[in-house]
C-alpha cells in the first residue's frame, strides 16, 4: 500500500495532463504515439455504442473534434463556426421557395467560405503583390494558416451548392453535418468527401463484414508504410538535402532528387490517404479511393483521372463546368487566361530578361495552344472548353498555397492538357493501330513522368529561383561522372526509390482480388503482418518527425 502511494506522490500529474492539450510541436497525426492510445479508447467507446446510433454519432464527433484540437490547437473552434453557419445557409436554401432567395443564399455561402479561406490563406500572397507593384509599404500580418483549411472550405461549398442545385436534402441534425466535416480519418489531409455520399452512413447500422476488415488493414498498413517507411526515409536522406541547395549539386544529383520527391509526394499524400479510408472501412464508412497508380498514366489527362481524384472531381464538378464547361466561354475564365498571358509576357522580360518582341511571341504560342484544337476541329465551343480547363488549372494550382510556383505548376499543368488535345487530334488516327501496344505505352507512361517530374520541381522548390536554379543544373550541369560516388553515398536512398518506382506498377485492382480471395484470414496473420511493419518501421525510422505535406495545404 505504501509503494502504492508512493508512486502516486512522485507521479508527474501535470506532465500526464498535459500530453491531453495541444502541442505545436508535436501535432496529433496517425503516426504520433499519442495517436494509439485515441484510437484505442474511441473504438471501445464506439463498440460499445455502436447499436445506440445517436450516443455513438455524439461520441464519434466529440472524438473527431478532439483529433483536430490535437492537431491544430482552438482552431477547432473555425470548424465548428463554419459548419454552424452552413449548415443553417443550407437549410434555408433548402427551404426557400423562391430561387432569387435560393441563389441569394448560395452567394452568402461562398461569400463567407472563401472569405475565410483568403484571410487565412493568401492574405499575406497579396499584401507582398500589392507592395511590389504598387509601392504600398503594408506590413505582413502574422496568421497561422489552420491545417486542413482548404479542405474543409471545399467540403462546405460542395455541400450548400448540392442543396441548391436540388441534389441532396440538408441534414436535419447538425451533429450530422458537424461529423461530416470533422470526421477525424479524412479532416486534415482529404480526400475531400461528398456530403451525398458520406451523410447517409452515418445512422445506418454498424456492419463490417470480413473482406472490410481485411481490406482496411491492408490499406493501412501500406499506408504507413507508403509514408513512414518510403515516403519519410527518401526525404530525410536525399529530397530535402537537393532541394534546399540545388545549385551546391550537380545536375545528376538534382535529377534523383526530383524523382525522389515524385515517389515521396506519392507515397506522402496517397499513403495517408489510404490509413484515412481504410479507418474509415473499420468504422463502417465507404469513402472513395483518391489514387489509382497516377505515374502508369499514358498521357497528362490520364494523370489527372488518377491523381488526388476527390480534388480533380471537384474542380471538375464545381469549377470547371459552372465556368462553362465545353459549352460557353465566362468572365471569369476570360480574365484569367488574360491574366495568365499578361503574366507569361512580363515573366519573359523581367525573369527571361526577352525584348519585347520574343516575350509576345511566347504569349502568343501559349495562345494558339488553345485555339489550335477549336482550329482543328472547327468547332468553337472547343476555345472555351479550353479557356474554362486553364482557369481551372490556375486556380487548382492556386489552391495548393499562396505562391506563384503553385500558379506556374497549375499553369504546367493547364499547358500540357491543352498540348494534349493537339497531340490527339493530329495523331489519333494515324497512331490509332498503336496506342495500344507495349512499347508505345510505355514510351508515352515514360514521357509522362517526366511531364509531371518537370512540375513537381516548382511545386517543391522554396521559390522560383531555386527552380530554375535546379533546371539550369539539370540541363547544363549533369555530370554523368559522379553516378559511382553518388552511388556509393546514397545507394539505400536509391534502391529505395526503385522499390516506390515498382511498387507502383501493380495492378490497382490486385489487393482488391487479393482480399476477396481469402475467405477468412487468421488473427495470427494479422498480428503477424504487423509486427512486420513495425520491425520495417524501427529499422528505417528516423529521430526527425516528417509532417505529411498536404499538411500545409
Amino acid at each position: 500500500m505504501k509503494q502504492l502511494e508512493n508512486l502516486f506522490s512522485s507521479f508527474d500529474w501535470n506532465a500526464f495532463l498535459n500530453q491531453f492539450l495541444y502541442d505545436p510541436k508535436n501535432p496529433l497525426l496517425f503516426n504520433n504515439g499519442f495517436f494509439v492510445y485515441f484510437f484505442t479508447l474511441f473504438i471501445l467507446l464506439f463498440f460499445l455504442l455502436k447499436n445506440h446510433h445517436t450516443a455513438r454519432r455524439y461520441v464519434f464527433t466529440f472524438f473527431s473534434l478532439y483529433f483536430f484540437y490535437k492537431a491544430s490547437g482552438w482552431f477547432v473552434g473555425l470548424v465548428v463556426v463554419s459548419a454552424l453557419i452552413n449548415f443553417a445557409l443550407s437549410n434555408l436554401i433548402y427551404r426557400s421557395k423562391v430561387k432569387s432567395g435560393k441563389t441569394s443564399l448560395l452567394v452568402l455561402s461562398i461569400v463567407i467560405n472563401l472569405a475565410i479561406l483568403f484571410y487565412y490563406k493568401y492574405t499575406n500572397f497579396f499584401i507582398t503583390i500589392s507592395n511590389e507593384i504598387f509601392t504600398t509599404e503594408l506590413h505582413p500580418l502574422h496568421i497561422i494558416l489552420p491545417i486542413g483549411i482548404s479542405f474543409f472550405t471545399f467540403e462546405n461549398l460542395s455541400y450548400t451548392i448540392d442543396v441548391y442545385r436540388g441534389d441532396f436534402e440538408p441534414a436535419k441534425k447538425f451533429t450530422d453535418y458537424l461529423l461530416f466535416l470533422s470526421f477525424f480519418p479524412k479532416l486534415m489531409m482529404g480526400p475531400i468527401v461528398r456530403a451525398h455520399d458520406f451523410v447517409p452512413q452515418i445512422n445506418k447500422p454498424y456492419v463490417i463484414s470480413e473482406r472490410d476488415f481485411a481490406m482496411g488493414f491492408y490499406l493501412i498498413v501500406s499506408g504507413l508504410i507508403k509514408k513512414l517507411v518510403i515516403s519519410d526515409y527518401i526525404t530525410l536522406n536525399l529530397v530535402n538535402y537537393i532541394f534546399d541547395t540545388p545549385s551546391l549539386h550537380t545536375g545528376l544529383e538534382n535529377l534523383f532528387a526530383v524523382y525522389g520527391y515524385a515517389m515521396v509526394i506519392y507515397c506522402d499524400f496517397s499513403g495517408y490517404s489510404d490509413i484515412a479510408i481504410g479507418i474509415a472501412l473499420w468504422l463502417g464508412f465507404k469513402i472513395p479511393a483518391n489514387f489509382f497508380s497516377p505515374y502508369q498514366s499514358k498521357n497528362i489527362t490520364e494523370f489527372w483521372r488518377r491523381w488526388h481524384i476527390s480534388l480533380s472531381s471537384w474542380l471538375k464538378d464545381y469549377l470547371y463546368i459552372p465556368l462553362g464547361g465545353n459549352r460557353k466561354f465566362s468572365v471569369a475564365s476570360i480574365i484569367f487566361v488574360t491574366l495568365f498571358l499578361v503574366g507569361a509576357f512580363l515573366m519573359s522580360v523581367n525573369l527571361f530578361k526577352l525584348n519585347y518582341v520574343f516575350a509576345s511571341l511566347v504569349a502568343i504560342v501559349l495562345l494558339l495552344i488553345f485555339l489550335i484544337p477549336a482550329i482543328i476541329t472547327k468547332n468553337t465551343n472547343g476555345i472555351a472548353a479550353n479557356f474554362n480547363l486553364l482557369t481551372t488549372m490556375l486556380l487548382g494550382g492556386f489552391w495548393h498555397g499562396a505562391s506563384w510556383n503553385f500558379i506556374i505548376w497549375g499553369a504546367i499543368h493547364g499547358i500540357g492538357l491543352g498540348l494534349h488535345k493537339i497531340w490527339m487530334l493530329l495523331t489519333g488516327k494515324a497512331l490509332s493501330g498503336i496506342n495500344n501496344s507495349v512499347v508505345y505505352r510505355v514510351i508515352m507512361g515514360i514521357f509522362t513522368f517526366h511531364f509531371v517530374c518537370f512540375g513537381w520541381i516548382f511545386f517543391r522548390a522554396e521559390n522560383y529561383d531555386a527552380a530554375i536554379t535546379m533546371i539550369n543544373q539539370i540541363l547544363y550541369n549533369f555530370d554523368a561522372e559522379v553516378f559511382l560516388p553518388f552511388y556509393d553515398n546514397y545507394k539505400k536512398v536509391i534502391w529505395m526509390i526503385v522499390f516506390a518506382m515498382m511498387i507502383h506498377l501493380i495492378p490497382d485492382d490486385w489487393a482488391e482480388k487479393g482480399v476477396a480471395k481469402l475467405k477468412t484470414v487468421p488473427l495470427t496473420a494479422y498480428i503477424i503482418v504487423f509486427f512486420g511493419f513495425l520491425i520495417l518501421y524501427g529499422y528505417f525510422k528516423s529521430a526527425e518527425q516528417v509532417l505529411p505535406i498536404y499538411l500545409q495545404f
